[in-house]
């Protein structure tokens, strides 16, 4: 084999590699939502656990994807560990469908014109022009993502095929049937062989896609390659156990030990039948020097991963226990708020499920918002300096999360490629900068209180019925927000504003009451600035849950997207009379205990 067929080769090999990044890329992006759906789905039961991880695997073409996605899911109290077990055992059947794409090669169209079609030959560039058509002719986002898995698998056929073509001389090689003869006696050589060049490549698919190619020279018996599909198969698990041992949970490194233990376990007792049943001639020494082609290796790849799974699937629970023996549990400090801690990287190789999972986040940021705003109200009625302690703390909690979410997020906007999760990303990206702000305004508030209690003075009776008054619609229009954002209600995010907009027209008259109240000596001038100080960081408040409520409408409707401040000038003349009569019933709800007050 000359220097300029080993280059063929490699080329091929790169544009294989490419062809499968492609086309699982294209895969993960037009079925995130489906895929995100199944994975949340995963419950207790091992059998169910095994066929998620069969089809996210056949579904994102790598078995190594689902389970670094996996990972970031248990990280993300999405799964637990007995459900990320199940989910490792189904991937390494998913992860063989690939191979079962590949075998396409094997077929004699005889004449056939369907069959013909269906030949690679064929299949790669009619699946390539259809690609390049639909990215640079469609202009369409969907479009674009379906073009991309065609032109994933064309690419893939092509290296393919450049791969077949480059090792056909090997078929009259003296040397490489010397290699192969050593491969047929030495079983252990083959596993080694299979094991250290998918580290290298860092694909199972791609390693037993080069032994369908090879399987063309008409050399490679079925002696030689079922030993090098078992070291592939240990080999895809080490770059898997390295990928959950890098900034994981405890239990994250548990899921790479179970893989590593899963694939060793299966592939020593597999080796055992192997060697037992070879050395006795079961099926008659002809089967085991039998010249295979791809379709037999394809086959022999499903059913080893197949058996191996069926046969250890009773045994979930004891990997479990084997993977808590060798990374045993520490002891655990207990967190504030573990909601805020689920954003993982590792959950970028799946847009849809990062987005869904950030979403989860940043209502659990509005939650604890929403609490520390309703606390620190209370301090300018009742101060109570034991609960500094907890709004404080929270309140470093929000800015800590926010600092981590933005990171999370703007690392996420260069792997979202479709138009709703783009839109769903940018909404996030702006809702969290507000509910941290009305974080803030509680410790703003509580330092209000505080200026009371050092200057020993306190609001005249009139003015707390009025702040109490306020204070109960921001509170409520902050608690709306945060359930509204929470369960995406596409309904119940128009009555926000109408109740903004009330709350805006109470504190006009409030601090027009409150002018007067100062002129006429009825309140102490520090008081009376703490009170305006208030109206100032409670109506801050409000418009923040305004302009998210506004932000979530604007992911359905371009006009709103293009022009906020067009679309509150509209609704506000009172052309909407939904808004009208949302905006009636508040005023009757506020403003009339207001003016009851007078």
């Amino acid at each position: 084999m000359d220097i300029f067929a080993v280059i063929k080769l490699l080329g091929g090999l790169a544009m294989f590699l490419y062809g499968i990044e492609v086309m699982g890329d294209g895969l993960k992006n037009s079925s995130g939502a489906a895929l995100k759906r199944v994975l949340e789905k995963a419950t207790g039961n091992v059998l169910m656990g095994v066929l998620t991880g069969a089809l996210v695997t056949a579904v994102i073409q790598s078995s190594t994807a689902t389970i670094v996605l996996t990972v970031a899911l248990i990280g993300a109290s999405v799964l637990t560990l007995r459900q990320a077990v199940s989910i490792v055992l189904g991937a390494n059947i998913g992860t063989t469908i690939t191979a079962q794409i590949i075998r396409l090669m094997d077929i004699d169209a005889g004449g056939n014109l369907i069959l013909e079609f269906c030949k690679p030959d064929t299949l790669a560039p009619i699946a390539l022009v259809v690609g390049i058509i639909l990215i640079m002719f469609v202009k369409n986002k969907t479009a674009n993502t379906v073009g991309d898995i065609f032109i994933g698998f064309g690419i893939l056929f092509s290296g393919l095929l450049n791969m077949t073509a480059a090792v056909e001389p090997l078929a009259e090689s003296a040397e490489f049937a010397a290699i192969l003869a050593n491969f047929a006696g030495n079983p252990l050589l083959g596993i080694l062989s299979g094991l250290v060049l998918t580290v290298i490549v860092q694909s199972s698919s791609a390693m037993v896609g080069m032994l369908q190619a090879l399987s063309s020279t008409g050399a490679m018996t079925f002696s030689m390659v079922y030993p090098i599909i078992m070291g592939i198969n240990l080999g895809t698990c080490v770059t898997t156990a390295m990928v959950c041992s890098i900034g994981s949970s405890r239990d994250a490194k548990r899921t790479g030990v179970v893989h590593i233990a899963f694939n060793t376990f299966g592939t020593v007792l597999f080796m055992i039948v192997m060697t037992i049943m070879q050395s006795n001639d079961i099926f008659g020494r002809e089967y085991w020097v039998r010249v295979v082609d791809s379709g037999a290796i394809a086959n022999f790849q499903t059913i080893f991963n197949l058996i191996t799974a069926i046969v250890l699937l009773p045994f979930t629970k004891q990997l479990v226990k084997l993977s808590e023996l060798v990374l045993p549990k520490r002891k655990r400090v207990k967190q504030a708020h573990p909601e805020l801690h689920t954003l993982d990287e590792k959950l970028y190789i799946s847009p849809a499920v990062a987005i869904s999972e950030a979403t989860k986040a940043v209502a659990a940021m509005g939650a604890i918002a929403r609490d520390n705003f309703q606390r620190g109200c209370q301090q300018l009625f009742h101060y109570d300096a034991s609960i500094l302690k907890q709004i404080d703390e929270d309140e470093n909690n929000l800015d800590t999360f926010a600092d981590e979410s933005d990171h999370f997020l703007i690392g996420l906007s260069k792997a979202v490629e479709s138009e709703h999760e783009d839109r769903q990303l940018d909404m996030l990206m702006q809702v969290v900068p507000s509910f941290e702000r009305i974080g803030d305004y509680a410790t703003n508030l509580v330092e209000l209180s505080q200026r009371l209690q050092a200057d020993s003075t306190m609001f005249s009776d009139v003015a707390q019925k009025e702040l109490g008054v306020i204070c109960d619609a921001v509170n409520e229009v902050i608690s709306l927000t945060v359930d509204v954002f929470t369960q995406d209600d596409r309904q119940r995010v128009k009555t926000i504003e109408p109740l903004e907009e009330v709350i805006d027209d109470m504190v006009m008259i409030l601090r027009d009451r409150h002018t007067k109240r100062l002129k006429n000596s009825a309140c102490s001038v520090s008081a009376g600035l703490v009170f305006m100080e208030t109206l100032t960081y409670l109506e801050r408040a409000s418009d923040h849950c305004s302009s998210i409520a506004v932000m979530m409408m604007a992911r359905d409707n371009e006009a709103i997207l293009q022009n906020h401040y067009e679309y509150l000038r509209e609704i506000h003349s009172g052309s909407d009379a939904l808004y009208r009569a949302e905006k009636e019933r508040r005023v009757k709800q506020y403003i009339q205990r207001l003016k009851a007050l007078q």
